[in-house]
């Protein structure tokens, strides 16, 4: 589904540091999750971008004595952390001010704040959704998609999808019933990987 690790063993290969691959796998299942943040905190594409590398050079740094531990928190709340960081840094740096321990400080304030953690948890949701998804379009037809799409994505009157793909109205429903089953089996492993 996302290569072919679940999220602790690749957390791990990553702290390991001797699989190139591994930096490559976690970029391309996080990227968007940082991105979107980002965006959401109303940062421009290319603060977004400097935002994604920011967080990767940190985790870089921290990853070689990173040891993952549910018991200890979720790794998305250490994740939205660094976000977090690098856009108070980001912020800081376009203000001409890079006190490191004023945006430290904003940084644990802001992990309190109901807004930003309801941003982040929109975005984590959201992300979730677009990481299963890349597997529906692998596993579903393009009938199938289209129609769950134009009817339960955009809530389109069903006798008017089916016509337009040529289906017929119980084709409409069971592929979006095939698919939201799917969708919601892919996301609960999602979510039970990151422990």
């Amino acid at each position: 589904m996302f290569g072919q690790s679940t999220h602790a063993t690749l957390l791990q290969r990553v702290s390991e540091g001797k699989d190139p691959s591994a930096w490559q796998e976690f970029h391309d299942r996080y990227a968007d999750l940082i991105r979107g943040f980002a965006r959401r905190r109303n940062l421009q594409p290319a603060d977004c971008e400097d935002i994604l590398q920011e967080v990767l050079m940190s985790l870089s740094k921290a990853m070689p004595t990173f040891q993952y531990d549910p018991a200890r928190g979720k790794f998305r709340s250490f994740l939205k952390t660094l976000t977090l960081h690098a856009i108070f840094k980001r912020q800081a740096q376009r203000k001409g001010e890079l006190d490191l321990d004023h945006i430290a400080e904003a940084t644990r304030a802001a992990s309190g704040d109901q807004e930003i953690e309801s941003a982040w948890e929109t975005e984590w949701r959201q992300y979730h959704v677009r990481q299963a998804m890349r597997v529906i379009t692998v596993e579903f037809n393009s009938a199938d998609r289209q129609a769950f799409q134009r009817y339960a994505v955009e809530g389109r009157e069903v006798k008017a999808v089916a016509e337009e793909l040529s289906l017929s109205v119980d084709q409409v429903y069971q592929a979006k019933s095939r698919i939201m089953k799917r969708l919601t089996e892919l996301i609960e492993q999602q979510v039970r990987d990151e422990g």
